[in-house]
């Protein structure tokens, strides 16, 4: 999880250390706002900060009004755009307009309990959604309710205008089975775009720390490898190999799963007869047609980089799109 991401890890631990905390949370943009909705800043009774609600053009005007709100409470809802002169001052001349909301972690704001509830869920990799009121009136911790929310990660505000849904999703993650060429440009690809990347390949010749330096590595035969890991909506796996030996057993628990996207290396050749044991092994139409394969868009790549490209162009595309 990246620093900016560890918000309410990091207000948790100011609270715990007797610090108090505030989180700042952006709720509302339009046009070039420098962050997007779900963004959060957290701010200790010290002055002490982590995260962005702005990339550093509002972070000041936010930590004076997180020191007022640490000292008087209450939850309050700021707005800065360059028709505000305040904002100008504070550097927001980008053309975008963005709402914040500033809340104190404990007594007229948001409940230690609470905080603790989702940090645990976070650490679990449990999808949860932070339902507060704009008034700062009402606040609730849920996993059902917004399907299309976890779906496409999208805090917002809710349809009636009076309460700001944050989504908490786990990190996304890439499982690769197969070490190989392509293997090494997607793992450095995946986690330029935020994930997680883990490498499995029982040979230890392919999977090792000289080859993927920034990777998890699992020397172990596939199906053991994410029964341990544990494939969830938040993973993507993609199989390379081309080992039947080893593709099969990872497919088998990955249609299983509930990963977002499944891959496979092959050609259309090599896809109908793996389509065909599946089938032979229990398999239903509905269940092989999740797989992508070949794998990738269909753009022509031609050699390792270029189809790492094109995987990770298609695992984006399933991800984003509803």
């Amino acid at each position: 999880m990246q620093q900016s991401e560890r918000a309410p890890e990091q207000a948790l631990d100011w609270v715990r250390a007797g610090k108090g905390a505030v989180l700042a949370t952006v709720i509302e943009t339009w046009g070039s706002a420098p962050r997007r909705v779900g963004s959060q800043l957290v701010i200790s009774g010290e002055g002490e900060m982590e995260g962005s609600v702005s990339g550093g053009c509002v972070e000041g005007a936010v930590v004076l009004e997180a020191k007022d709100v640490l000292e008087k409470g209450g939850t309050r809802v700021l707005e800065y755009g360059v028709s505000d002169g305040d904002a100008f001052a504070v550097g927001l001349a980008c053309g975008g307009n963005i709402r914040i909301m500033v809340e104190p972690v404990g007594a007229d704001g948001m409940a230690v309990e609470m905080l603790e509830q989702l940090v645990a869920a976070r650490a679990n990799r449990r999808a949860i959604a932070y339902e507060v009121a704009l008034d700062g009136s009402e606040r609730a911790l849920r996993e059902d309710g917004h399907a299309a929310r976890f779906r496409m990660d999208r805090s917002g505000i809710s349809e009636d205008g009076g309460s700001f849904v944050a989504i908490h999703n786990p990190p996304l993650r890439l499982v690769v089975v197969g070490a190989v060429h392509i293997a090494q440009t997607l793992v450095s690809m995946a986690q330029a775009a935020g994930f997680d990347p883990i490498v499995v390949d029982p040979r230890e010749a392919f999977g090792s720390i000289a080859r993927f330096p920034d990777a998890k590595i699992v020397n172990d035969w596939p199906d053991e490898a994410l029964d341990e890991i544990g494939v969830d909506a938040r993973t993507a796996l993609v199989l390379l190999t081309h080992d039947p030996k080893l593709d099969d057993p990872a497919l088998h628990v990955g249609l299983k799963s509930a990963a977002f996207y499944i891959g496979a290396l092959g050609s259309s050749r090599t896809h109908a007869a793996r389509v065909t044991r599946l089938q032979e092994a229990g398999f239903d139409a509905e269940q092989i047609a999740r797989i992508n394969g070949p794998v990738g868009l269909n753009i022509g790549a031609a050699g390792p980089a270029e189809i790492a490209v094109s995987i990770m162009a298609q695992i984006i595309q399933t991800l984003r799109r509803p």
